[in-house]
């Protein structure tokens, strides 16, 4: 096994928070745990600006990002919770876990949200549909949890034991693994081949191979504490606290190569495209490396106390844009209108809760034929109908007989329908509203 240090050049730029925003826009963020000011600092990956300081629970050490980016998740160590904020609008809610989480992982499909809780030895599986918890009992002093790919296998790097829990996530069943010593970072490979610990005593990252349980070590820098698996799975990243590198494991070759970032790394994360290397390095900044030169750059100022980082897409807001339209047909032998008002989701996303008016001429005097999903109100003579969920490209007619009184000749009678409401939001006001008008041609007859 060879090893190489690369000193290379770090350039270091200070960067201002920007005023918080009320949501945060598409595109793909880091996103950094800061234990010292109970907050979490929202980098946008382009610019490398920090654009938002999000405040959550008490001293987070671990942060995670949903798969779909809708949401990210700390575990807040000194009041036993998980923050959870929605990116949509950076609301945050709390939900109470085990005893001291110190690490947070999402399950592939975004079901299940997991914390390894150092104090009680046991992982917190929270339901995100319902936000219900169940524990797990696992080895002493959990202080990192991974999810394999596939979703199958949990894994926790059990500090005070020198193991890794296994825990088979359709039985909930768990099984021990030995590793190095003090294991404090575990990562999974993206075919879920192959699992990495930390091993902070040790110097070195154990392997396990999933197939046969057997386990292989390599050496690494000083005080390895976190660690992370690039995209394509040919690099592992690891994180030494015990000086200021970044050791890089080339997983065809074990071989090892180790980039000075001028900090002292305390968690790392890749971007999805694997392009670029998030260091969380303790005091106030974030270094990044380029994976393809590895050099190194700063962000200062991104909070105080970064222990953890991740990186995630966030998608953009949802939205469903919901036209009405609205046709009014004459008839020759009554003082009637039939009138048709029809609702469309031309998307991108399912509208739900929809409700639309129609609105009809003062003449109306009664309405027959009214579906079960429409009212009539005869004092302002509307007719509001209410549309459950509409998917996308699909429309809902709701179609009805309006009955005139009395009628002057030559009188326009106009119908309208409108979107009232329905979500998520309307990109679009054009199509919120429709016209037909009728004509009265004599008494009885009305003219559309």
């Amino acid at each position: 096994m060879a090893t190489f240090v690369l000193a290379g050049c770090v350039a270091s730029t200070t960067l201002t928070s920007s005023p918080a925003q009320a949501v945060t826009p598409p595109g793909t963020y880091v996103f950094t745990a800061n234990s010292e000011d109970d907050s979490v600092s929202v980098i946008d990956a382009s610019t490398n600006a920090v654009v938002d300081v999000i405040s959550v629970g008490d001293n987070p050490q671990g942060v995670a990002v949903s798969p779909d980016g809708t949401h990210v998740y700390t575990a807040n160590s000194d009041d036993d919770s998980v923050s959870v904020i929605d990116t949509a609008t950076n609301t945050v809610a709390a939900i109470n876990v085990g005893n001291y989480p110190q690490d947070v992982a999402v399950s592939p499909d975004g079901t299940h949200v997991y914390t390894a809780n150092s104090d009680d030895d046991s992982v917190s599986v929270i339901d995100t549909a319902t936000n219900t918890v169940a524990a797990i009992n696992v080895g002493n002093y959990p202080q990192d949890v991974a999810v394999s790919p596939d979703g199958t296998h949990v894994y926790t790097a059990n500090r005070d034991d020198d193991s890794v829990s296994v825990i088979d996530t359709a039985t909930n069943t768990v099984t021990a693994i030995n590793v190095g010593n003090f294991p404090q970072g575990v990562a999974v490979s993206p075919d879920s081949a192959r699992v990495y610990t930390a091993n902070g005593g040790a110097a070195s990252v154990s392997v396990i191979d999933t197939a046969t349980n057997t386990v292989s070590s390599i050496d690494v820098g000083s005080g390895p504490v976190g660690l992370a698996v690039s995209p394509d799975g040919s690099r592992v990243y690891v994180a030494n606290a015990g000086d200021t590198r970044v050791s890089v494991i080339d997983t065809a070759t074990n071989s090892v190569v180790e980039i000075d970032t001028g900090n002292v790394p305390r968690d790392v994360a890749v971007s999805p495209d694997g392009s670029h290397v998030y260091v969380a390095n303790g005091g106030t900044s974030v270094s990044v490396i380029d994976a393809a030169t590895y050099s190194v750059s700063v962000i200062a100022d991104v909070g105080n106390g970064p222990v953890a980082v991740a990186v995630g897409t966030v998608p953009p807001p949802a939205e469903a844009d919901v036209a009405v339209g609205v046709q009014a047909t004459g008839s020759l032998i009554a003082q009637r209108m039939d009138v048709k008002a029809r609702v469309t989701n031309n998307g991108p996303g399912t509208a739900t809760d929809i409700t639309s008016t129609t609105q009809l001429p003062a003449a109306t005097a009664n309405v027959t034929n009214l579906p079960d999903a429409c009212t009539w109100n005869a004092t302002s003579r509307q007719v509001t109908c209410t549309t459950p969920a509409l998917a996308i490209g699909t429309h809902t007619d709701y179609a009805f007989r309006a009955h005139l009184g009395l009628l002057t000749v030559g009188l326009p009678l106009s119908v309208t329908t409108s979107r009232t409401t329905s979500a998520p939001s309307d990109p679009d006001a054009g199509n919120d509203q429709a016209t037909d008008t009728c004509i009265v041609i004599t008494g009885l007859l009305v003219l559309c």
